[in-house]
């Protein structure tokens, strides 16, 4: 399973934060046959099995928070799919020249396109063309 780094640290920065100020929950966020990737593949598997496209961070953090509080919980199977966060995001500068070079690769491959296509060859007017009109003469 790929999933943003983003994604995973967002939940995981939540969790952090609730086991800081609520005990119960520390106790089961330490308990060591969990860990962050189950606890995404959890979620994504009842995000699919939803249907929905969209939920609020409440609702994915709840999912998070119920991972880790139940002993004998069904993972589901890794899924490979793409995560939106609706956050503001920062990039590592490392992050930020890959962005840069595909970029500038883009660039150079739909300029390139542009110059090898061919130009269609000019359409010669018929003088006698009435663009379809039909001419009577008196």
């Amino acid at each position: 399973m790929k999933v943003s780094t983003h994604f995973q640290t967002e939940i995981q920065s939540y969790l952090e934060q609730r086991a800081e100020y609520d005990e119960l929950f520390a106790r089961s966020y330490r308990n060591p046959l969990k860990n962050i990737e189950d606890c995404i593949t959890y979620i994504l598997n009842y995000v699919q099995k939803s249907g929905c496209n969209g939920f609020s961070d409440d609702e994915i953090f709840g999912q998070a928070v119920h991972y880790y509080d139940e002993t004998d919980i069904e993972v589901g199977k890794p899924i490979d799919c793409k995560v939106v966060v609706n956050h503001h995001v920062e990039l590592t500068e490392e992050e930020k020249a890959e962005a840069r070079k595909e970029a500038i690769k883009r660039a150079e491959s739909e300029a390139y396109s542009r110059m090898t296509q061919r130009k269609p060859a000019p359409k010669k007017e018929n003088k006698n063309s009435n663009n379809g009109q039909m001419t009577l003469l008196f």
